[in-house]
């Protein structure tokens, strides 16, 4: 499916709880619905993953669902997803992966059918597939495994089906470092955008087999980590900001292949796939800290159905686990946006409004999350008339924006930001609208040793 049209075209229906589209779960989450509902990341503490310390893990995972479903109940919480992201033993190995979703779905089940509280399993299995060096996105033999613990544990009681897939990351993380805005383009829009059609065919096919629900994908190999280098001072945050929107245009072809939501978490470009598909999202803001620091602690939240914490490990803290303290900061924040939904549509509004302009002052990376931002962004990409295009015409209008917030006062950017606006321009300008022409051109500056074109039909 190619989306023309947006599914919200009024920013004020770009909101929090509520999606065009809501997606209800096997135990009766409406995610979309008018909840917003916590979603608990977790891992493992530091340990060695092998058959030895295999009943440890087990009992690892055991206890971080059961207690944090324990102060979920306690709580009096509406429900809530517990994302299990794969560690890279349990993808290559993938009964493992399969035993622990199985594990912790039965206890899931058990809460439900005893006290009613609703909760389901993400699986986001690894992309183990660039583990091959240069990354073989086609013909790894790391992909059957991925996709086997994505059916098998799916069956074992994995409900939304996610993964952080990596196409084009080989050439991006090296756009990142020198700035070449048009090498992160090329990575994303021609390479990403072909290996997400080629990956969301097998899933979406997996979750219509299964019964099971094909949540979506997430940039984060690639945004988050423009977004986290931006904050160290690594490269401009006017450059992740527009890498940003260029993102939407790859992470939405989950969504044109059949993926009915929710996204991942640590999928910023969340509200534009809301705005464009019309699913129902999972962000991560403020709570995300635990597992790294961002610009947009507030205003992600603005228009989430899932509210997420990104990744916490197992470890004692004065107040108890890590995962059940995070867990009760989820549903302490779900709670005040539920609540200001209830209060009525001003006043869910006003609520948005405090957090959406708490952080929209002070970060480029921050503006293009503004409901009327996505909005106004959103439309130009749906004009778009192929993934470059759209692209194009989405990341110049965001610094159409960005240059005007920073003229009018309404973005605060020192001049050493502020003179990378011209240089994108430049850089899109010179961008072919015709794929084919576009890999003609970039061809002399590929290194065959990190990139295998035929890997991505090429």
């Amino acid at each position: 499916m190619h989306y023309s049209s947006l599914a919200i075209t009024d920013p004020r229906q770009l909101i929090f709880g509520t999606a065009p589209h809501p997606v209800t779960t096997r135990r009766g989450l409406v995610i979309g619905g008018g909840t917003v509902y916590p979603e608990l990341n977790f891992t493992l503490p530091t340990m060695t993953i092998c058959e030895d310390t295999l009943p440890e893990i087990r009992r690892r995972y055991a206890e971080i669902v059961t207690e944090a479903l324990q102060r979920a109940h306690q709580l009096h919480s509406n429900g809530l997803v517990l994302e299990f992201e794969t560690l890279l033993e349990m993808t290559r190995n993938p009964e493992m992966g399969v035993m622990l979703t199985r594990i912790m779905s039965d206890i899931c089940e058990e809460w439900y059918v005893k006290h009613g509280l609703k909760s389901e399993i993400r699986l986001t299995p690894n992309d183990t597939r660039d583990f091959d060096r240069p990354p073989r996105m086609r013909t790894s033999g790391y992909t059957a495994g991925m996709l086997e613990l994505f059916e098998q544990g799916a069956l074992a009681g994995g409900d939304l089906l996610s993964i952080e897939s990596t196409g084009g990351k080989e050439l991006h993380d090296d756009a990142l470092m020198t700035g070449d805005l048009r090498l992160a383009f090329f990575a994303l829009i021609v390479l990403g955008v072909r290996d997400m059609r080629y990956l969301w065919k097998q899933i979406v096919a997996i979750g219509r087999r299964t019964g099971r629900i094909a949540g979506g994908d997430t940039a984060c190999g690639f945004g988050n980590t423009a977004m986290v280098l931006a904050e160290k001072g690594y490269i401009p945050k006017v450059f992740a900001a527009v890498d940003r929107v260029i993102t939407v245009v790859r992470t939405l072809v989950a969504h044109e292949e059949g993926a009915p939501g929710p996204d991942k978490d640590c999928a910023y470009e969340g509200p534009y796939l809301k705005a464009i598909a019309g699913i129902p999202i999972s962000m991560e803001g403020k709570t995300a800290a635990c597992a790294h620091s961002s610009p947009v602690g507030n205003i992600a939240s603005a228009a989430c159905d899932l509210w997420s914490n990104e990744s916490i490990q197992h470890v004692k803290l004065l107040g108890g686990m890590a995962t059940t303290i995070c867990l009760e900061q989820l549903e302490y924040d779900v709670r005040l946006m539920n609540q200001a939904t209830r209060h009525g549509p001003d006043i869910q509004r006003m609520f948005q409004t405090l957090n959406v302009e708490s952080d929209a002052t002070f970060d480029p990376q921050a503006v293009v999350l503004a409901p009327e931002v996505v909005v106004d962004i959103a439309s130009r990409i749906v004009a778009g008339k192929n993934p470059i295009d759209a692209a194009k015409q989405g990341a110049l209008r965001a610094i159409e924006i960005l240059e005007e917030r920073t003229r009018s006062g309404a973005l605060f950017l020192p001049e050493r930001e502020t003179v990378y606006f011209e240089r994108m321009r430049e850089d899109l300008a010179g961008i072919p609208e015709d794929e084919s022409r576009f890999v003609e051109m970039m061809l002399p500056a590929l290194d065959p040793g990190k990139v295998i074109l035929k890997e991505y039909g090429l």
